[in-house]
């Protein structure tokens, strides 16, 4: 009976262990959540004056890294599709179509393309001397796929600006996320047209900083709250 007593109080300290180190897990990931929210924060209110190249801040099939969103980047290629973008909401909440293309990026090996946002969709028809054939250099801020359809995919229209939503529409390596274009140049002039600003992208994190700061100490409260229950009623027994 002694035995089976030890083995029954080994088993409930294990196990009220285990709950403590588990919450202790829980604040330490919210605290992670908290210090992301405010890595993002921080850097949507830092104006990066580097012009990056595209290749230093994205790859072709790779995730973008959430700290190049919004850094100006300088891409050349060849515009081989466009698409209308319907229903995009600008900086101030405008919204109006847009029109986007699916730049080859040029020099890529293998083959690889990014979407451009290049401005409204209503001056599509301002620079009918654009072909295929045209290279174009371009400087724009680089941008988060969406993940909200606005519209149907269908053929000349994407749901969404999101390279996913036109895999298979040419033979290329698509990177993720887009472009919106600030300027286009080609080699007899620079193309001049209304250009659009997206609006701030949402931080994948839920939450605000003092939130998930909060979480964590009520998380570690509790662990500790747990691994004094036992003590307080031994306590109380004796």
């Amino acid at each position: 009976m002694k035995t089976r007593s030890i083995i029954k109080k080994f088993l409930q300290a294990l196990g009220v262990i285990a709950l403590a180190l588990v919450l202790v897990g829980l604040g330490n990931w919210q605290l992670d959540r908290a210090a992301v929210v405010k890595e993002l924060n921080a850097a949507a209110k830092v104006i990066d004056p580097k012009v990056y190249s595209l290749s230093e801040l994205a790859a072709p099939t790779v995730a973008l890294d959430s700290r190049n969103v919004n850094k100006k980047v300088a891409v050349n290629g060849f515009y081989i599709a466009n698409f209308k973008a319907p229903l995009q909401s600008d900086k101030d909440g405008k919204v109006t179509d847009w029109e986007a293309a699916l730049l080859q990026v040029d020099g890529s090996d293998p083959s690889a393309g990014i979407l451009v946002v290049r401005g409204l969709w209503a001056d599509r028809l301002l620079n009918m001397d654009i072909t295929m054939s045209t290279k174009v250099d371009l400087v724009g801020t680089m941008q988060p796929h969406q993940n909200d359809d606005r519209a149907e995919n269908v053929p000349g229209v994407i749901s969404r600006l999101d390279s996913s939503v036109i895999v298979g529409q040419a033979d290329l390596q698509l990177y993720d996320g887009f472009i919106v274009a600030q300027s286009e140049i080609t080699r007899s002039s620079e193309l001049i047209r209304t250009r659009v600003v997206a609006k701030a992208p949402v931080s994948r994190v839920a939450g605000y900083y003092w939130q998930h700061i909060s979480y964590v100490a009520i998380w570690w409260l509790i662990a500790a709250i747990v691994l004094y229950l036992p003590f307080y009623r031994r306590s109380i027994a004796s």
